[in-house]
C-alpha cells in the first residue's frame, strides 16, 4: 500500500500495536525502560554503521520498529499510575464498613444518574498518606445542598468499593469502560460525610469550568430554554450533561450526534473564523509566525473549554498542524498529518485508542481523503448552490462508509436518513456556530440585544425540531444489528478493496476485492456456528425473575414482570443481539426444566420442592421462599443452588452461609451475574 511508505504512518502503527501489547498483556515499568533504552543503544549503534558505511541497511530499520513497539508499552504502562508505588489503590480496602479518611480533588463532572451525582476525582491524601489516583464518586441527590464544581477539595469518611462488571450477558461494560480512563474503584457516599476545605481553581481543568461557568451566568438573564441552552453547551462549550434523554435520542437516532460532539467539523470552521479574523496580523514583521501562534494557542485553548475529549483532542492536534503549515506555507500531505496527529495524541494519551470518539473521528477523516475525491468527480454541478450540496453529500457518505462498521459495533443500529439531516444543518453549521461564539462574546461583555438571543434561541430549537421529525421517522431506523468484532475487520477489509478496485481496475485489486468477498462469507459462516450451543440462562433482574432458553438460534424468555418493566427491559434484547439470535418466543415460568441430561428445579415463594425420586442438578430459588435450605440439600441433594435478583438480601446472606457450610456451590445473580447452564 502506498500509505505505508510514508515514514510516520509506520512509526504510529508500530506504536499502536505497542499500546495494544501493553494493554492485553501488561508488562512492569521497570522492565518496559530497560527494553527500551537498550533498544535505543541498539538503534544507535545501527545509525552509527549505516552511516560510516553510506549504505541503507534492513537492520536500522527493524530497530526502529521494534523500538516504536516498546516505547507504545512503555507509554502505556507510564500514563498507568496503578503501576507506581504511591497510587491510592496500594492504601485502600474494599472490605465492607472499611472507611478511610480521604482527601480529594474533583476533577470532572458528570451527566447525574436517578439517584445519584457523579464525578471523577482525583485522590490526593488517604489518612495522612500522600497519594496518587482517580476514582468514580457518587453523592446521593440531595435538593438542599449545592453541587460540587472542579478542584472543589474535600475531604470525608468513606468507603472505596470495586467495580463490577455487568450482571448480564452482552450489557454494556462501565468497568471496564472506566478501566481505560485510569479509575478502579468507586465510592457511594451522601453530602453529610464530605466537608468541603476549597474552593480555589488553580488547575487548567478548574479554570476551564469557572469559564464555561461564567459563560452560562451570562446567558441566564436570556431566558434560553434548556434545550437550547444544553445546545449550545454542546456546540460551543464541548459539554453534552445537560441534555435530555429525548433531545439525544433524537439527534443518534437522525443520524446526526455527531454534530454535538466537538470534532473536526467545529474545529475546522472554528480555524477559519480565526483565520479571517488575524488576516491583518499578516501585515506585520513575522507576522505570519504571530498568526501560527495565536491560531493554535486559541485551538487549544477552545480545546480545554471544551473539556479534552478524545475527539476535540485529535481535531486541535490535527489542525493545530495544519495552521502552522498552512502559515509557514509548508506544503501539507493529509495522511501525514493525520499520522503525526494520532502520534502525537498517543504518546500523551495512549488509551485515547479505545476510546469510540477517537476511533470514529479518525476512521470518518480517512474515509472522507480516500472516498470522497471519488464521490465528487462522478457529477460536477455546474451551479454553484448544488455543487456544494452534492460535495456535502459526497462528504457525509465518504464519513459514513469509515464509520459504519465500528458505529454497528458499538451502537447496532444505522440511521438510514442520516444523509438528510446533514445535508440540511452541515450547510449552516458554520453560521450556528459563528452566531453562537457572537451570542457568548457579546453576552460576556454584556452587551447582547435580546432581540438576537431570540433569534438564535429559535435557530437551535428550529434544529431539535427538524432532527427530531427525521429521528420519528422509524421505518428508515434500522435497530438492534448482530454486529461481532469479526465483521468489523472483514467489512473494513472489503470496504479498502473495493475503494483501491474502482480508484484503479487491475487484475491485483480485483483479486484483492474478492479475497474481501470470501473473508466476508466466512464471517457469516464462523459466527453462525459460533453460536450453535444450547444454553439456559437465569438473568438478574432486581425483584424480578427472567429465564431464557436459547435453543437453535432462537430464544424462549419466561418471566414475572409487570408491563411497564417488561416495556423498559433490555437484558433480552442485548442478549439476542450479542448472540446474533432474531427469534424470541414467550414462556410462562415452570417448576422443572429437563435440559438434556441436566434438570433445574425452581422453588417460589410457595416452597414446594418435594418431588419423590428427584434429584435436581441445579435448584433455583425465587420470590424468596420460605424453605428450610438445609433440609430441601438433605432430601434433594441438588448439586448447584441459585438465588436470583428476586429474594430478599437477608434470605440470600442466610443461604449462602448455609451453603458454604455443606461446602455446596451457589450462586447470587446479584454479585456473580447470570447463571448460564452450556447444555
Amino acid at each position: 500500500m502506498k500509505l505505508l511508505n510514508f515514514t510516520i504512518i509506520k512509526l504510529t502503527c508500530f506504536l499502536i500495536l505497542g499500546i495494544l501489547i501493553s494493554y492485553l498483556f501488561p508488562i512492569s515499568i521497570r522492565l518496559s525502560i530497560y527494553i527500551t533504552v537498550g533498544l535505543l543503544v541498539i538503534l544507535s549503534i545501527f545509525f552509527l554503521m549505516a552511516r560510516k558505511q553510506f549504505v541503507k541497511t534492513i537492520w536500522f530499520g527493524i530497530a526502529a520498529y521494534i523500538l516504536m513497539i516498546f516505547i507504545g508499552v512503555l507509554t502505556t504502562s507510564f500514563h498507568n499510575q496503578k503501576n507506581f508505588s504511591n497510587h491510592y489503590s496500594k492504601f485502600i480496602s474494599v472490605e465492607k464498613d472499611s472507611l478511610e479518611t480521604v482527601t480529594f480533588r474533583i476533577r470532572e463532572v458528570l451527566k447525574p444518574g436517578n439517584y445519584y451525582d457523579k464525578y471523577v476525582i482525583d485522590i490526593l491524601k488517604i489518612n495522612d498518606k500522600m497519594v496518587s489516583g482517580k476514582s468514580l464518586l457518587n453523592i446521593q441527590k440531595d435538593t438542599t445542598q449545592s453541587a460540587l464544581k472542579v478542584d472543589d477539595i474535600v475531604i470525608g469518611n468513606i468507603a472505596f468499593q470495586n467495580l463490577i462488571h455487568p450482571l448480564n450477558p452482552h450489557q454494556f461494560d462501565y468497568k471496564k469502560y472506566l478501566e481505560k480512563k485510569y479509575i478502579y474503584h468507586q465510592i457511594f457516599t451522601v453530602n453529610t460525610s464530605l466537608l468541603k476545605i476549597s474552593s480555589d481553581r488553580h488547575t487548567l481543568f478548574g479554570m476551564a469550568d469557572n469559564i464555561r461557568e461564567h459563560i452560562n451566568l451570562k446567558l441566564e438573564p436570556y431566558h434560553f430554554k434548556p434545550d437550547e441552552l444544553a445546545i449550545i453547551n454542546a456546540l460551543l462549550l464541548g459539554q453534552r450533561q445537560d441534555i435530555s434523554e429525548e433531545v439525544y435520542t433524537s439527534y443518534t437516532n437522525a443520524g446526526a450526534i455527531h454534530i454535538l460532539a466537538v470534532s473536526g467539523l467545529h474545529v475546522g470552521i472554528i480555524l477559519l473564523i480565526l483565520t479571517f479574523v488575524f488576516k491583518p496580523i499578516e501585515r506585520l514583521k513575522h507576522g505570519k509566525l504571530i498568526k501560527a501562534i495565536l491560531l493554535v494557542l486559541c485551538l487549544w485553548c477552545f480545546a480545554l473549554i471544551a473539556g479534552l475529549s478524545a475527539s476535540v483532542t485529535r481535531a486541535v492536534t490535527m489542525f493545530s498542524i495544519v495552521a502552522i503549515a498552512m502559515n509557514l506555507k509548508r506544503p501539507t500531505n493529509v495522511y501525514n498529518t493525520l499520522a503525526i496527529s494520532m502520534f502525537v495524541i498517543l504518546l500523551f494519551k495512549p488509551l485515547f485508542l479505545f476510546d469510540v470518539g477517537f476511533q470514529l473521528s479518525y476512521l470518518a477523516v480517512f474515509a472522507i481523503v480516500a472516498i470522497d475525491p471519488m464521490l465528487y468527480n462522478l457529477w460536477r454541478p455546474k451551479n454553484w448552490f448544488l455543487d456544494k450540496y452534492w460535495h456535502t453529500l459526497t462528504v457525509t457518505v465518504s464519513a459514513q462508509f469509515g464509520i459504519i462498521p465500528v458505529s454497528l459495533f458499538y451502537f447496532h443500529q444505522f440511521p438510514g436518513l442520516f444523509f438528510i439531516s446533514n445535508l440540511v444543518i452541515i450547510p449552516f453549521l458554520g453560521l450556528i456556530l459563528g452566531l453562537g461564539i457572537l451570542v457568548i462574546l457579546l453576552a460576556a461583555i454584556n452587551i447582547l440585544p435580546n432581540f438576537f438571543a431570540e433569534i438564535y434561541g429559535y435557530i437551535i430549537s428550529g434544529m431539535n425540531g427538524f432532527v427530531g421529525w427525521v429521528s420519528k421517522q422509524e421505518a428508515f431506523l434500522l435497530k438492534d444489528i448482530a454486529f461481532g468484532l469479526v465483521y468489523v475487520f472483514t467489512f473494513y477489509l472489503g470496504i479498502i478493496a473495493l475503494v483501491k478496485f474502482l480508484k484503479k481496475r487491475s487484475f491485483s485489486n480485483l483479486k484483492l476485492l474478492l479475497v474481501s468477498v470470501i473473508c466476508i462469507q466466512c464471517a457469516f459462516i464462523y459466527t453462525h456456528y459460533k453460536n450453535t450451543s444450547n444454553e439456559f440462562i437465569v438473568f438478574h433482574k432486581s425483584r424480578y425473575s427472567l429465564l431464557g432458553n436459547s435453543v437453535n438460534h432462537s430464544l424462549l424468555v419466561a418471566h414475572d414482570f409487570d408491563s411497564l418493566t417488561a416495556s423498559k427491559n433490555k437484558i433480552i434484547k442485548d442478549y439476542t443481539v450479542g448472540n446474533h439470535i432474531k427469534t424470541i418466543k414467550k414462556d410462562t415460568l415452570k417448576s422443572i426444566y429437563i435440559l438434556n441430561d441436566k434438570t433445574l428445579l425452581v422453588v417460589d415463594s410457595l416452597g414446594v420442592y418435594n418431588i419423590k425420586s428427584f434429584q435436581p442438578d441445579y435448584v433455583l430459588l425465587r420470590q424468596s421462599p420460605k424453605i428450610n435450605l438445609n433440609r430441601l440439600i438433605d432430601s434433594i441433594k441438588p448439586k448447584n443452588i441459585i438465588a436470583d435478583g428476586s429474594n430478599y438480601k437477608s434470605y440470600i446472606k442466610q443461604w449462602e452461609a448455609i451453603c458454604e457450610k455443606k461446602k455446596l456451590p451457589f450462586h447470587q445473580t446479584s454479585k456473580k451475574g447470570a447463571f448460564i447452564i452450556d447444555y
